[in-house]
């Protein structure tokens, strides 16, 4: 296989996860259930569609005579896909199911602890490491970075590590803020006591 073969199948593996990624990321920010539900439908048929592609690249290379660096450049991005897989696609049927809730009223505002679910860390944050992953097998695939024992394959891990860690503070404080929202309300309504029992 060429490195033109490659670099189509690792590109369409980042693109896939790019815009998952992204999408991911606009998710709290739906105005209405209607779009939160539409958001939710799209980024799963993307995780789908980023999971086929997964698989397929395996199947592609396998198949086309010749030594391929296409199964290297997936492999960086396959544990956190693999958590996309087993935990951020439930946590994203929740919101999607609670967002059906409102389908008599699709223009209802979207409630504060839907969009704090929306914006969960452990959905968000798998969701754009497994993006970022994909970016790092692009150089593999193009045959730029030798895998394994590349010197610039440990920088290539360092900038991703703090990369990681950025994101997942971000998402963190991000869903501790949408949390606080969705609490705000708890903490402002006071019982009141009827008048009969004054």
């Amino acid at each position: 296989m060429n490195t033109v073969a490659d670099l189509i199948l690792a590109g369409a593996l980042a693109a896939v996860w790019l815009a998952a990624g992204l999408l991911a990321d606009r998710l709290p920010a739906a105005r209405s259930a209607r779009e939160l539900r539409r958001r939710a439908g799209s980024l799963t048929v993307l995780v789908v569609a980023g999971a086929s592609v997964f698989v397929a690249v395996p199947v592609v290379t396998g198949l086309v005579p010749g030594d391929s660096a296409a199964p290297s450049a997936a492999l960086a991005s396959a544990i956190p896909a693999l958590i996309v897989l087993t935990a951020s696609l439930h946590l994203l049927g929740r919101v999607r199911r609670g967002a059906g809730a409102f389908v008599s009223a699709p223009h209802t505002p979207v409630p504060p602890g839907l969009r704090a679910a929306a914006a969960h860390p452990l959905m968000l944050v798998p969701l754009q490491v497994t993006a970022l992953a994909t970016l790092l097998g692009l150089p593999i695939a193009a045959r730029v970075v030798e895998v394994p024992g590349a010197d610039l394959a440990g920088i290539a891990i360092t900038v991703v590590g703090v990369a990681v860690l950025a994101i997942g503070v971000r998402a963190a404080l991000r869903h501790s803020r949408l949390s606080l929202l969705a609490l705000a309300p708890l903490g402002r309504s006071r019982p009141r006591v009827p008048a009969n029992i004054r």
